[in-house]
């Protein structure tokens, strides 16, 4: 098991920025790729950023428009992603995801609120 922990969520101004970590614990060796995604109320969950194993990054374009960078933190087992030129539309929770080797697993975490006023 993985257990994940969200964290650096907040309400913040339009133009804002944002970092937000996701701490790993339990089984970590057999993760292969840490996934953010994020919820907005009555919207459905979408995918943010994905940071594999290997140090590759993969980003939903669409979402992110080269505001976001997703990475490993300084702390062990920690994955950070860093939100510039927030947007009120960027209001969701923010939840992390393990995918653990074998890919028929993921965990998440208990997710962040992000606020952007504008």
């Amino acid at each position: 098991q993985v257990q994940l922990v969200e964290s650096g969520g907040g309400l913040v101004q339009a133009g804002g920025s944002l970092s937000l970590s996701c701490a790993a614990s339990g089984r970590t060796f057999a993760i292969i790729a840490t996934d953010w995604f994020r919820q907005a109320p009555g919207k459905e969950r979408e995918f943010v950023a994905r940071l594999a194993w290997g140090g590759s990054t993969t980003y939903n374009d669409n979402l992110v428009k080269g505001r976001f960078t997703i990475s490993r933190g300084n702390a062990k087992d920690t994955v950070n992603l860093q939100m510039n030129a927030l947007e009120p539309d960027d209001t969701a929770v923010y939840y992390c995801a393990a995918i653990m080797q074998g890919g028929s697993t993921t965990y998440w975490g208990q997710g962040t609120q992000v606020t952007v006023s504008s």
